[in-house]
């Protein structure tokens, strides 16, 4: 529903309440920790709150304008979407919904759809590469292992609440920062710029604990404000690339009539990597030690290259117009151009 100008700012809206979310809900859990004996059941209580604030809110909501138009309810459609715009003039967008809603109507078969040749790089990308690489760039076992850096630094107890706390705000903040620019300088931008500065501090992360590892499990207090810092540094580099940028990308890249069935392939795929992310750190920790942030640069390296080589840029870039950058793509227009498919043109018709 966003304007294509301002997709990427509205679309983290989402990463922005979930860190938002994540961070109230740390302190709130701090503070009904400290009341006795029932201090657990307040803070499960609570969060009935944002809960009856979404359905409200779902109340009046409206319905999606491609929704609409698929459902058959045009004039509904236009209403939604004049509304949503904030002005009448909504022709040509109007017209690309009700053709792509009469693409979408052809395809019987979404998911089987998805795996065709004309769909390679949604495929590729968006519903496999992307979710995947989100939890490949070790932000997970950055988390883990802040709490233990946190206490030894004399935080002792409360090391995970401060961890929590400071990552939290740090997360917040970059939300913040990418919604202001992700706009302006893209997508690409983004995913480059933070992939240089995260593979530098997994680098100096493993070296700090190359020449500490061994030592004793209090790290000295100079060694641990030194990763304080920067593994705050990191956070905020991927939390205004890879974090939000991960989900919004994504949603960009599917046309209509696989757009459902991307998506939930994108969550499916996010959901397996953080699972085999969060069952492997600890063995890759305790065999590879230090070794294993140097993995993960690798993995941020390889990530890199391949936004670098493969991903088109995609702001302000209507939905319905997006497989024209497939078909100009150097690698991609292969499986996604007219011309390359042997479809030939008849007086702009396909033939």
């Amino acid at each position: 529903m966003a304007p294509a100008k301002v997709r990427g700012a509205v679309n983290q809206l989402f990463q922005l309440s979930t860190c938002l979310g994540v961070l109230i809900a740390n302190f709130v859990n701090y503070a009904t920790d400290k009341i006795h004996p029932w201090g657990w059941r307040l803070s499960l209580g609570i969060a009935t709150v944002p809960a009856i604030l979404m359905f409200v809110g779902g109340l009046f909501l409206p319905e999606m304008p491609n929704s609409l138009v698929e459902q058959g309810k045009l004039e509904k459609a236009r209403q939604v979407l004049e509304k949503v715009r904030g002005t009448p003039k909504v022709d040509a967008e109007y017209a690309d919904l009700i053709d792509a809603s009469n693409a979408a109507r052809a395809i019987k078969h979404p998911f089987r759809n998805l795996l065709s040749k004309k769909n390679r790089p949604q495929l590729v990308i968006g519903a496999i590469a992307i979710p995947a690489f989100q939890q490949l760039t070790g932000m997970n076992s950055i988390l883990f292992y802040s709490p233990v850096i946190f206490q030894s630094l004399g935080f002792g107890s409360s090391a995970a609440l401060y961890s929590s706390a400071i990552t939290g705000g740090a997360l917040v903040v970059a939300a913040l920062i990418s919604m202001a620019l992700v706009d302006k300088f893209g997508r690409r931008a983004f995913f480059l710029e933070a992939g240089a500065e995260m593979i530098i501090i997994m680098v100096a992360v493993a070296i700090t604990l190359a020449l500490k590892f061994g030592q004793g499990v209090v790290l000295p207090k100079g060694i641990g404000i030194f990763l304080v810092i920067i593994i705050c540094i990191f956070v905020l580099a991927y939390g205004r690339s890879w974090g939000p940028l991960g989900w919004l990308v994504p949603s960009e890249l599917f046309p209509l009539e696989t757009r459902s069935a991307g998506q939930s392939v994108v969550v499916c795929v996010n959901m397996i990597f953080t699972a085999l992310i969060a069952q492997c750190f600890l063995v890759s920790l305790c065999h590879l030690k230090y070794g294993v942030f140097l993995v993960f640069a690798g993995f941020i390296f390889v990530m890199s290259c391949f936004i670098y080589l493969l991903l088109p840029e995609t702001k302000q870039v209507p939905i319905e117009e997006i497989y024209l950058l497939w078909e100009k793509h150097w690698f991609w227009r292969r499986y996604c151009s007219p011309e390359m498919n042997g479809i030939e043109l008849k007086n702009g018709e396909k033939v």
